[in-house]
């Protein structure tokens, strides 16, 4: 098996999103991607290090995915824009949450993301404290609910619902046709909006349009 005379990071990281787009998140390993490229996994260990940096490397490419071009101008519609396109670019990737979120992608689109959605909140009139708290706490229901979204199929429902007796626990059991409800684009703007507001209440800011 004869190797290519050179071989880029940017292609193992490359080959490696074409495995988990295939595979899933799971059978992304260094010796998978060394096979499809037709290297030693040695060759690819000295291009990404090991098996997390690799991860980080493939999160970061997912979201360089995301374009920054034809942005609203007020903060709060800017913002909203930033979260759908970072869920599409998500969802344009099997596993591509749970590829994010078993990051800490110190890497410079990642940067370049949380860069704008915090100049956009500062711009915006918030203060240093909220804008970051902010931006963790959209990313963490982003992240959260694209990853329940790319979830294996299971009994899930059907065992909460089992397991919720009407008599032991009424409320609940009167929100459940709700609460494991699959419209996730609904739950996604609910939260999205839910939380745009009350953090356009509690900095004291008017509506955005």
């Amino acid at each position: 098996m004869g190797e290519p005379r050179r071989l880029e990071p940017a292609t193992v990281v490359a080959e490696a999103v074409r495995v988990l787009d295939e595979q899933g998140l799971d059978a992304v390993t260094l010796r998978a991607v060394a096979d499809r490229l037709g290297v030693r996994m040695n060759t690819v260990l000295w291009h990404v290090k090991s098996k997390a940096r690799l991860r980080e490397l493939m999160a970061d490419a997912l979201i360089g995915e995301i374009r920054f071009d034809d942005l609203p101008g007020p903060w709060e519609p800017r913002v909203r824009e930033l979260f759908h396109r970072l869920r599409r670019v998500l969802l344009a990737h099997r596993d591509g949450a749970a590829l994010v979120t078993g990051t800490y992608a110190l890497e410079p689109h990642v940067l370049r993301f949380a860069e704008e959605l915090a100049t956009t909140l500062l711009r915006g009139g918030l203060a240093v404290r909220e804008a970051s708290w902010a931006v963790w706490t959209s990313l963490y229901v982003t992240l959260g609910l694209v990853q329940e979204e790319q979830a294996p199929s299971g009994p899930r429902p059907a065992a909460l619902r089992e397991a919720v007796d009407e008599r032991r626990y009424p409320a609940l059991h009167g929100i459940l046709g709700e609460f494991t409800g699959t419209d996730f684009a609904a739950r996604f703007d609910f939260a999205l909006t839910a939380q745009l507001a009350a953090l356009r209440e509690h900095a004291h800011l008017p509506p955005s349009t």
